[in-house]
């Protein structure tokens, strides 16, 4: 008799992409290697392409900081969590470059259990 309690109810895997994979492949930005980050959070951040898309143009055509950027767009998340809630996403607006933008930080596990940060756009998901 075949044992099937390690089996997922779904059936086998057909494709996984990892978020591993999705840094590799310029999908996700790894937010973490910077200090700014660091300072903010205690865990993993990436940004999705789209994101980081605004963020550079903010930086290249109008003149902003990166450090700065990344240092409203922190502070103005976490005044969207709200305490003792459940909630895994926050959603703010704020205004990168010339534009302001709605945002998401989406908090869940990474390729493995640890909590990871992932700031995106609504169309992001």
């Amino acid at each position: 008799m075949k044992d099937n309690h390690n089996e997922s109810p779904f059936g086998e895997t057909v494709h996984s992409y990892t978020r591993s994979q999705a840094i590799e492949d310029g999908v996700l930005i790894d937010l973490s290697v910077l200090e700014i980050t660091r300072r903010h959070w205690t865990v993993q951040v990436r940004c999705t392409d789209s994101v980081w898309g605004i963020i550079e143009d903010a930086v290249t055509h109008h003149g902003r900081d990166l450090i700065g950027i990344l240092h409203d767009l922190y502070t103005v998340a976490k005044h969207g969590i709200k305490p003792a809630t459940s909630q895994d996403r926050v959603y703010f607006k704020a205004t990168v470059g010339v534009r302001t933008h709605d945002f998401v930080l989406a908090y869940g596990p990474g390729d493995t259990a640890m909590p990871v940060l992932t700031l995106m756009l609504p169309s992001d998901d």
